[in-house]
């Protein structure tokens, strides 16, 4: 397909952008890493090396000086390890990442969920997802803090939503044992819950994996039912399923917005499909929130060149949570900044092909 390059996109935007970035690398390293501010792991952290982040880290490169951020901290510490000192006696939201056997991962949260999603809201398009309207979320409630950040962008438009609930650790496991009956009996209750509230109430705008919404087709024209606007929340979506939603699914009327997002990442935004894409998706990272970079997977320390595959390293950087170089399960192609977002995207993505037998997609 057609390299998607920066020849329209002067080197000063480019550059402003990671000017932007490494001052914010250098604010989040002095609030993280000062004992007024930081939290105890990070502190503790600090004292076991042999120099100081807070005086060290100024740009968004010397964060390659921390080696790749071990998840399982987050399964295995206290999350009273995880509290800022700047936000001590605030209770806080306890959200899960996904997963399917054990203990999963979990981030402590107060209000980064909503800065990512009103963020996110100044992308949308009014006439695909129209203020003063109502809303449907098909996915994970429960733990995940998708329900609340779906609702707090509903309540940021001006709009109410409804819910139908769905436990993918479940499907996920029923899947891996290879019960197919069970889990398809499971979507189909999903299903029904879901036209029940088409049929009986306005929806305006839909969230919901792609796998759900093409069966929710199966059931329904969509357009039809007047939805206006999609959410499509899941890792893979290929240029050909891509456009299978587009022209099939949503028979080219409503809007399909793919997201990526996770809850140690936030949610990042797609660059706009054109002609010359051919249905490629392309993600940038909420910066300087977040920053995602495509790296060699035997090296981390070196990025793929554009255009290029590789494995998704995810840095997160608020007041709230401080995760240097993450390796996702993931792999993406490199692609290059675009006007709406002056740094590197991550394109096509999807499971890690050296663990995809261990990776169980499920209702995504």
């Amino acid at each position: 397909m057609t390299s998607m390059s920066t020849d329209n996109l002067s080197q000063s935007v480019i550059d402003q952008a990671r000017a932007t970035l490494d001052t914010h690398v250098q604010a989040m390293a002095q609030w993280h890493f000062s004992s007024e501010t930081g939290c105890p792991y990070w502190l503790g952290w600090a004292k076991e090396t042999d120099w100081d982040p807070a005086l060290e880290i100024k740009t968004f490169d010397d964060l390659l000086r921390f080696p790749n951020f071990d998840g399982e901290l987050l399964r295995t510490l206290p999350h009273e390890q995880w509290v800022p000192r700047a936000y001590l006696g605030r209770p806080f939201h306890i959200f899960e990442t996904g997963g399917t056997t054990g203990m999963p991962k979990q981030r402590i949260q107060w209000d980064d969920y909503k800065i990512d999603y009103e963020e996110f809201s100044e992308t949308l398009d009014d006439e695909a997802f129209p203020r003063d309207g109502y809303w449907l979320m098909i996915g994970p409630t429960g733990p995940r803090r998708l329900r609340l950040a779906i609702e707090h962008l509903a309540h940021c438009r001006g709009c109410s939503c409804y819910f139908v609930d769905l436990d993918p650790r479940w499907v996920k496991k029923e899947i891996s044992e290879k019960r197919f009956d069970v889990v398809k009996r499971y979507m189909t209750h999903v299903i029904d819950q879901a036209l029940l509230i088409i049929n009986n109430r306005r929806v305006d705008a839909l969230f919901t994996t792609p796998r759900l919404l093409e069966t929710l087709s199966e059931h329904i024209s969509i357009p039809d039912a007047g939805i206006k606007g999609v959410f499509c929340g899941g890792t893979e979506m290929s240029p050909q399923y891509t456009r299978f939603l587009i022209e099939e699914v949503l028979e080219g009327k409503t809007k399909l917005v793919p997201t990526y997002g996770n809850t140690l990442m936030g949610l990042a935004h797609h660059r706009p499909l054109t002609k010359e894409d051919q249905f490629s998706i392309t993600y940038y990272a909420p910066q300087p929130r977040a920053v995602m970079r495509v790296v060699d997977p035997d090296d981390t320390d070196t990025l793929t060149g554009y255009d290029e595959w590789g494995r998704v390293e995810l840095t997160t950087l608020t007041k709230e949570f401080f995760m240097p170089r993450f390796l996702e399960r993931d792999e993406a192609i490199r692609r290059h900044p675009c006007e709406s977002y002056p740094w590197d995207g991550v394109g096509e993505v999807r499971p890690l092909r050296a663990m995809q037998e261990t990776i169980v997609e499920g209702v995504y």
